[in-house]
């Protein structure tokens, strides 16, 4: 059989994985099937400076095409892998091709969740998950535009703050009681809420939107449930992403939320490795099993897979990190904060330069830097090295986390 790495899928992930294998010494054939038809590029800038403008899309690429080539790394473009056959070894194309492989990495990523409502295919509603719908999306965000976000977490609120720097009347529409529920506290959602207020947008919480009201094939308004109607000529969709696993699925690999990995990013069929948003792995600093949606989970556990296909011992136990960049603000998290029972914030508010530290049980478990680089930079150490620090340490450096 062909010494061959198959990686299904051309986002961070996978191209990671691919750059990793030949950094690790692996000589054999390594094949990209990449869906999109450009080679594999950033996606964090697409809600932020490429939708603003103020990023070509060259430098969004992770590595020139020209790479590939030199590296002797198959890519191809345009390809959409639909079966994969465990005991052949082989992956089937849409194309009707096949091929061999030795070794297979699932890098598939994630979809965006859709809104089942009435109208969400209608002309002006979106979901920015690829360059071409961040392109699209930008021909649209100027002064004269009225903008909803639905769904206030990282995309939504990043693309609410690029469409009001562009000088768009923008509505932030979110079904629960406050902003980025889901991946922090209620402090720091407090904060959001005032600054995006301040800087213009209208905000709707616990807002449950009904349908999309249409004129011919394009959007017109949002209607909600208790009748209310905001007029809007666009809208984007973030309300979240599911695991693109299906292919997983069908060839018997676990799944649960994602593909379930171990440390070395290996499922449990032979030879069939996962990396990236797609998987599911337990985390050992937290004791869970989580899926990241992380440009940080994405690199490190293609790094692991590429090690670990060529023998080496480098498993993936790492404290999760996220960044998010909204008007002036430079928001860097690390840890999982949900299940805090207390929380210290240091620096001032105010001044839009304070970090909160979540803690559990006298445990610092993560914390929220707001335009302090040097807080996160200090808290990943410390949760990476396992060090132990309570509320009351923090409150008798007086906010020196570095002491």
């Amino acid at each position: 059989m062909a010494e061959s790495v198959i990686i299904i899928g051309g986002g961070q992930a996978g191209a990671q994985a691919a750059v990793s294998l030949r950094q690790e010494g692996w000589d054999g054939g390594i094949t990209i099937l990449a869906e999109e038809e450009v080679a594999p590029y950033q996606r964090p800038p697409l809600s932020k400076k490429f939708l603003e403008g103020a990023l070509d899309f060259d430098r969004l690429l992770l590595k020139p095409e020209k790479f590939y080539t030199e590296q002797n790394i198959d890519l191809r473009l345009g390809v959409r892998a639909v079966a994969i056959d465990p005991d052949a070894k082989t992956v089937l194309l849409g194309s009707g091709d096949k091929l061999q492989y030795r070794k297979l990495i699932i890098a598939t990523g994630t979809e965006a969740r859709r809104l089942p409502i009435q109208g969400s295919d209608a002309d002006g509603v979106f979901c920015l998950r690829t360059a071409t719908d961040a392109i699209a999306l930008q021909a649209r965000l100027n002064e004269n535009a009225s903008v909803a976000i639905i769904g206030a977490g990282y995309i939504g609120l990043e693309v609410a703050a690029t469409a009001r720097k562009l000088g768009a009347k923008v509505t932030i529409i979110e079904a629960a009681p406050r902003v980025m529920s889901r991946v922090t506290g209620d402090f720091l959602s407090q904060y959001l809420q005032r600054y995006h207020v301040v800087k213009g947008a209208k905000l709707l919480l616990q807002a449950s939107l009904t349908y999309f009201e249409v004129d011919g094939q394009k959007l017109i308004a949002c209607v909600f449930d208790d009748g209310e109607c905001v007029n809007v000529d666009t809208a984007v969709v973030g309300i979240g992403v599911s695991p693109c696993s299906a292919l997983a699925e069908k060839t018997d690999v676990d799944c649960d939320n994602g593909i379930k990995v171990d440390e070395y990013c290996r499922t449990n069929i032979d030879d069939i490795f996962a990396v990236g948003d797609c998987t599911n792995h337990y985390n050992d600093h937290y004791s869970i099993n989580v899926r990241l949606e992380s440009v940080h989970n994405a690199i490190e556990q293609g790094k692991t897979a590429a090690a670990t296909i060529c023998g080496k011992n480098k498993p993936y136990r790492q404290v999760p990190w996220f960044w998010s960049d909204q008007y002036d603000l430079k928001i860097q998290s690390v840890g999982i904060s949900a299940g805090h029972d207390e929380h210290v914030v240091v620096g001032d508010p105010e001044a839009d330069s304070f970090s909160v530290l979540y803690f559990n049980d006298q445990r610092l478990i993560a914390a929220d830097s707001i335009c302090r680089p040097a807080d996160y930079m200090v808290v990943r150490k410390l949760l990476q090295e396992r060090v132990e620090i309570s509320p009351a340490a923090v409150k008798n450096a007086q906010g020196d986390l570095k002491s």
